[in-house]
């Protein structure tokens, strides 16, 4: 069975479409599976849309994706897991070539990215992250893969990171057999990149280059990931 995890905090506008998404690539996929939300603290009507949605709800009070992310695997009960964000949409195609990748032996994987909507800026910048992720074989965050054996093997996303937390699952999963990035395309909100500018995402990548994986061990590092201030 597939098990879809999904980390939601305050989703409430994008969760519903994504739930939608995943009952309608799993039937097409044929498939059986289970949805499982882990709400880290939300204060608004996530918890409501998930079970109209027809999702099992986890709670966890962290406001930290990775430690919400291993919430929801603990809680699951498929063989196969399937890590989705709240904001963004799978397809039968995609779920497919997941399955059939992980029942023919890899440890897990990822695959390429595209944003609902976003600046023309955008579009150049995945066009070098998208070979770089490919090349390096690093899952995007908004959708990664695994079986169950390989994620408590690596004993899931390493909580000490804030961000990055998806390059370091990555990393883990290569060493336990193949990493698999996926043909299909996994479709996310651009929500978090309309609100800065090219200078800006530049300035941050060049802050994350100069101070590293450790930069993002610290809440106050990670901003654009938590821009609240929970």
């Amino acid at each position: 069975m597939i098990s879809f995890i999904v980390p939601a905090y305050n989703e409430e506008k994008y969760l519903g479409a994504t739930l939608a998404s995943i009952h309608a690539a799993a039937k097409e996929a044929g498939e059986a599976y289970e949805i499982v939300v882990a709400n880290d603290a939300s204060t608004d009507a996530t918890v409501a849309v998930a079970e109209r949605g027809g999702a099992r709800v986890v709670s966890i009070e962290r406001r930290q994706i990775a430690a919400t992310r291993n919430a929801g695997a603990r809680a699951a009960q498929g063989d196969m897991l399937i890590f989705v964000d709240a904001d963004t949409q799978v397809n039968g195609p995609l779920v497919a070539e997941a399955v059939a990748a992980l029942r023919g032996g890899a440890a897990g994987g990822g695959a390429p990215v595209r944003f609902d909507r976003a600046p023309p800026w955008v579009r150049v910048l995945m066009a070098v992250l998208t070979p770089t992720f490919r090349l390096a074989r690093w899952a995007a965050g908004c959708f990664v893969y695994c079986t169950r054996e390989v994620f408590e093997k690596t004993g899931g996303f390493d909580e000490r990171y804030y961000a990055s937390e998806e390059i370091h699952f990555s990393q883990a999963m290569k060493r336990h057999g193949r990493f698999v990035t996926l043909r299909s395309f996994v479709t996310t909100s651009s929500r978090k990149l309309e609100k800065h500018t090219f200078g800006e995402m530049l300035w941050l990548l060049v802050k994350l280059a100069a101070g590293g994986f450790g930069s993002v061990r610290k809440r106050s590092s990670t901003t654009f990931w938590y821009p609240d201030k929970r």
